[in-house]
């Protein structure tokens, strides 16, 4: 069975069907194929699917031929046992084009009919099924009458493509252009939308003018169904009209209720939503998207889901600060004054600010806000110097947390498609700013993190680009949002862990640790006056001493900032103000007595260092994400094969730096007097404490190269002295990073005596001169000058015992 597919034509514009001679007219045998719900015209091409296995096989046959088979229809009525009863008496010899099996076992066939042809005789097998049909002569002389036909039918033809839905515009165009009469009359019953017995009944009209006055019927009913249709579809087009009347009538009257005071509480929701966006100060965009979902609401029942999906949609629009601006202080005095007033030190950042501000007088709105990121370890006030920037700026001050955050739509937002999608967090801390040039923190960006909801270090790409961020995609919003007049401010613990993408668009500022001194000063500053404020005591009830101080810095804390320093003097208030609530005697001065006394044992061992050189072990200096601190590594030999065991959670490169240090030392085994074999009969186990905290980097390769000549050579090493640098094959030692906070973490420790490679000398800059007063600094370009500083002499072999004789008395 062949089902039907989209018919296309194939005329020339000649169209003339050549004069018949005796073997175009003699009877032929040609390979069957029956047609089901479909009826192929001379000069047509048609796309099929057959699926009959006699069938297929009869295309086969015919493909490796001629290519012509005989198509006919079958009649409506089903299968009979006498094949000619079952089909039509007239068909087309058709060529077939192109031929070709599917994966479902049928075979597209594309075929072209020829020409007419009559059955006159079935041919049957079990395979294969072939007829003997003869060619019908067709008479194309175009006559009056005949001419006279083709332009009515035409005509009427044009008027059914001009009504109709379903054939294409150029169908009219397509039908001028043949000039046979049957052809004409052939194409258009292709066209038309008619049943298989019509377009049978055209193929068996073997006269072309027959067939036009056949055709002519067939159009006028279809366009009589047509005008009717058209017609029908007018009265509905009227309706809508009426709906649309009635729609602007019930508007009209909304109006009218409004300056009568007399509406509904849907109509005073919409008209109070109304008044908001007129009072709003909304871009066009916003502003057009806002009238539009209005429109849309006043179209939707109350009860309707879609309801508050949309109404919150509009809230957010009303509220958010499109172009809404505050002044900002250009007082530069002033600003400076703030700044000091709130923050001991840092004096990279107040000049950034500072500098931004005389800038910002001389550019105006020209200038672009710069996006700073503030790098050091916690307590150091990187939070706290957001907010005294935006005082004295005098801008709104929101902060935003991303340690965790691992959804790209918490900064993006969710698409309203989603069941309570909501704005990203950058435009809801927008909204609680109220102003679009607020100071906006970003804290703890270094923290972010990536999973299967997207990555969110991605999307803070647009929203932190300068170049990008005055149109920042929200995809809930779906209108473009300004971000370029806010000043953003960044945190992290750690630049490295910042994406590098993201921390090319930072501008990064380094807070380091604070000193002993530094914390004795912001103590008496500003930590003692704000926790008397904060747990309610008079300035006059209780006073620290600075040794008490100097005791809780020393033996209760141990960080790089201030936090747990001010935890512990809000210990020592609350204490204090539990006797006064109680009516109890208190001290009016804190003193370290008082203070073990409140705070109980210190907690933490004093600046004393081990100063008893030792074998093998050698102290180092690190960064850590609290600051700096003092690293000791341990090295022993035991009797074996030459094994190496590192232990401590040392990372990739740390492990590679231990590699070097051992080959440097197995390269360089007879200038450093160590017995080449020795290698080959122990195990070297190398060992950093405090296990499990993760070590990574490869500024401890200096160190652990001392460490292991100092097993090796059984040289004791200095303890009172702390090191750090990397290490090469050659022993050249090269330059780290982060030497401020590595030194003042080993000047914590109590280590007055340091080792930096002499590439770093330039960092010693940053020291406070305090600190830098009272450490001896040696600056090393190799390792020699390193280990005669640290290891002591050789031991000197014992000299051998002498047998003395005994004597007989």
């Amino acid at each position: 069975m062949a089902e039907e597919m989209p018919i296309l034509f194939n005329f020339t514009p000649s169209g003339a069907s050549p004069a018949p001679d005796e073997s175009a007219m003699a009877e032929r045998t040609l390979p069957l194929l029956p047609l089901s719900d479909i009826v192929i015209f001379p000069q047509m091409l048609a796309p099929l699917i057959v699926e009959e296995e006699q069938a297929v096989r009869a295309l086969e046959v015919a493909f490796a031929g001629d290519r012509l088979v005989f198509a006919v229809a079958r009649r409506e009525g089903g299968a009979t046992e006498n094949l000619l009863a079952e089909l039509y008496p007239i068909g087309v010899e058709a060529i077939v084009q192109r031929m070709r099996k599917l994966p479902d076992g049928s075979t597209s066939v594309v075929l072209e009919g020829r020409r007419r042809m009559r059955l006159s005789e079935a041919i049957t097998n079990d395979s294969l099924l072939c007829v003997r049909a003869a060619s019908l002569y067709i008479d194309t002389d175009r006559t009056i009458a005949v001419e006279a036909m083709m332009r009515a039918v035409l005509a009427l033809y044009e008027k059914v493509v001009r009504l109709s839905r379903l054939l294409p515009d150029d169908a009219y165009t397509t039908a001028m252009n043949v000039e046979d009469p049957g052809g004409l009359a052939d194409l258009i019953a292709s066209t038309l939308p008619l049943s298989t017995a019509h377009r049978q009944q055209i193929l068996e009209t073997i006269d072309p003018e027959e067939r036009l006055h056949r055709i002519g019927a067939l159009l006028s009913q279809e366009l009589d169904l047509l005008e009717l249709e058209s017609r029908i579809q007018n009265q509905v087009q009227k309706e809508v009209d009426r709906s649309q009347r009635e729609f602007f009538l019930r508007e009209q009257m909304k109006a009218i209720q409004r300056e009568l005071g007399q509406h509904d509480p849907q109509q005073r929701d919409m008209f109070a939503l109304r008044d908001r966006l007129a009072a709003a100060d909304l871009t066009e965009r916003a502003r057009a998207r806002a009238d539009e979902e209005l429109d849309r609401l006043e179209m939707l029942a109350p009860l309707s889901p879609e309801y508050s999906v949309v109404r919150t949609y509009v809230d957010w629009l009303i509220n958010l600060p499109w172009q809404r601006t505050v002044e900002e202080h250009t007082d530069l005095r002033a600003a400076a004054r703030l700044l000091d007033q709130n923050h001991y030190g840092l004096k990279k950042v107040k000049e950034r600010i500072l500098e931004f501000i005389a800038v910002r007088q001389l550019a105006s709105d020209q200038l672009k806000a710069p996006i700073l990121c503030f790098v050091g370890p916690p307590g150091v006030g990187k939070t706290s110097l957001g907010q005294s920037i935006a005082a004295a700026l005098g801008r709104p001050f929101v902060r935003l947390s991303l340690g965790g955050v691992h959804d790209e739509a918490e900064i993006r937002g969710h698409r309203r498609t989603y069941i309570g999608a909501m704005p990203g967090r950058l435009v809801q801390r927008m909204k609680e700013a109220g102003s679009m040039n607020p100071v906006f923190m970003l804290d703890e960006i270094d923290k972010l993190g990536s999973d299967f909801r997207g990555d969110p270090s991605a999307a803070l790409l647009e929203a932190l680009d300068p170049e990008q961020n005055h149109s920042f995609a929200d995809h809930y919003l779906e209108v473009p949002f300004d971000l370029s007049k806010v000043f953003f401010i960044t945190t992290a613990n750690y630049g490295d862990d910042i994406p590098p993408a993201l921390a090319d668009r930072l501008e990064m500022i380094e807070l380091t640790g604070y000193t002993e001194d530094e914390k004795l000063r912001i103590a008496r500053r500003f930590l003692v006056p704000r926790q008397y404020t904060a747990n309610g005591l008079p300035p006059t009830s209780i006073r620290f001493n600075d040794r008490a101080l100097q005791l809780i810095v020393q033996r209760y804390t141990y960080e790089a900032g201030v936090r747990n320093l001010e935890r512990e003097i809000a210990a020592i208030c609350r204490k204090t103000a539990r006797r006064i609530v109680e009516g109890r005697t208190h001290a009016r001065v804190v003193t370290p007595r008082l203070v073990e006394s409140y705070l109980g044992p210190p907690r933490f061992e004093g600046p004393e260092i081990e100063t008893q050189a030792q074998i093998g072990v050698v102290t180092g200096m690190v960064y850590t994400g609290v600051g700096g601190d003092t690293m000791p590594v341990e090295v022993v030999l035991m009797e074996g094969k030459g094994n190496l065991t590192l232990t401590g959670q040392l990372g990739e490169v740390m492990q590679e730096s231990a590699q070097a240090a051992l080959s440097y030392i197995r390269a360089n085994a007879a200038k450093l007097k160590i017995n080449a074999r020795r290698f080959e009969k122990v195990d070297i186990h190398i060992h950093v404490p405090e296990g499990a905290t993760p070590k990574e980097g490869p500024s401890a390769g200096l160190t652990i190269t001392v460490a292991l000549i100092s097993a090796f050579t059984e040289r004791e090493a200095r303890r009172d002295i702390a090191m750090t640098g990397e290490i090469t094959l050659s022993g050249r030692v090269l330059p780290i990073g982060g030497v401020r906070e590595k030194i003042l973490g080993a000047y914590r420790a109590g280590i007055r005596i340091v080792i930096l490679p002499a590439k770093n000398s330039h960092d010693l800059i940053d020291i406070p001169a305090a600190v830098r007063a009272k450490l001896t600094v040696h600056l090393v370009d190799t390792i020699s000058p390193v280990l005669d500083l640290m290891l002591g002499p050789p031991p000197t072999k014992p000299a051998p015992r002498r047998k003395v004789a005994k004597q007989d008395h």
